[in-house]
């Protein structure tokens, strides 16, 4: 680490533990979110950043990726073959449905093409999660990056107020709305306090464990996804170097950040199929969390809250498509499969 990332580093460090404390507290919100506000508020007075600003790009941009590595060890794939596997037409249906809707949308209303994409991935896959694995990949800004979680925020909250009393009204059995919490909430948090709600509202009905593996079959999609998206962009570049005569590097645009993130899934899966116990996991699994924290106070530095708010009508109407789209495709699956 050079010296000068210091100073910015620790200040994204002084964002991200009073922002892991309000998450801890406020989960629906989570610390992400807490993390981001208070970056942007702090932007507002803090104009100079000659002295921070290596450091906060250095947090922004590799602690990112450290983070999304570390969020493998969250992951053990023999427990989501066994469970997650089920509920994997409705994944496919509703990821699909979301990352449609977004490409068509982007055409239609003239938006960005990556707060477009960061909307659809994180909208369908994990929420901020998501955008911290493909913001690198397809190389989004700051600004964009607390745009689309920012949305995808918005829409958690609705969801968890909402959904338990939507099951109700449509007369999802514990099963349907474990499947519909799991597929149609955007970010582990806000998919663990609506299956809690629901479990509040039906004693006995412990949809929390089945939300929560469904979740985190989604998290998977992670890889296809980034992977794809990095092959387009190495093709965007090659053409850019043909077209300039330059040398191209697929090191550079290969996201292999997530062939780590992979590793570490296997090696918890490995691990814990020979009796290790997952506990021993949890602190990578915590730290993962705090990095995330970290990267989002250091996106928050980063970003014109006064823009983003002017500029953000078009990413909630994309955000709020999205999430509807999601929401039926998994009920409409439901259906299909019999299970509702």
């Amino acid at each position: 680490m050079k010296r000068e990332m210091i100073p910015g580093i620790l200040l994204c460090v002084a964002i991200a533990v009073p922002g892991w404390f309000l998450g801890k507290q406020f989960p629906l919100i989570g610390g992400p979110v807490f993390a981001i506000l208070i970056g942007m508020v702090i932007t507002l007075f803090y104009k100079d950043k000659r002295a921070t600003q290596t450091g906060i790009a250095f947090t922004s941009k590799k602690i990112l990726q450290y983070a999304v590595i570390l969020l493998g060890f969250g992951l053990n794939l023999s427990e989501i073959a066994k469970v997650g596997m089920t509920s994997l037409p409705i994944i496919l249906s509703t990821i699909s449905v979301s990352l449609i809707v977004a490409f068509l949308l982007h055409k239609v209303m003239h938006m960005p093409a990556n707060i477009s994409t960061l909307i659809g991935v994180g909208s369908s896959i994990c929420g901020g999660s998501a955008i911290a694995a493909t913001a690198p990949v397809i190389e989004a800004d700051d600004e964009e990056i607390a745009q689309a979680i920012s949305v995808i925020f918005f829409f958690n909250i609705i969801a968890a107020l909402t959904f338990p009393t939507l099951g109700n009204i449509l007369g999802l059995s514990n099963t349907g709305f474990g499947l519909f919490a799991g597929t149609a909430v955007n970010d582990t948090s806000s998919v663990t306090a609506t299956a809690a709600a629901w479990d509040g509202m039906h004693a006995g009905a412990n949809t929390l464990d089945a939300a929560t593996i469904v979740k985190l079959t989604r998290t998977l999609a992670i890889i296809p996804i980034t992977l794809v998206l990095a092959f387009w962009q190495t093709a965007k570049k090659r053409k850019v170097s043909a077209d300039a005569e330059s040398t191209f590097s697929l090191k550079s645009v290969f996201p292999f950040f997530i062939l780590f993130f992979l590793l570490a899934s296997v090696i918890t899966t490995v691990c814990v199929s020979a009796g290790v116990s997952a506990s021993v996991f949890q602190p990578l699994k915590e730290l993962s969390k705090f990095f995330i924290i970290m990267a989002m106070a250091a996106i928050g530095l980063n970003t014109d809250i006064v823009k983003m708010v002017k500029t953000g009508g078009k990413a909630i109407a994309l955000g709020a498509c999205c999430w509807v789209a999601i929401a039926c495709a998994s009920l409409l699956m439901q259906h299909v499969l019999g299970i509702w």
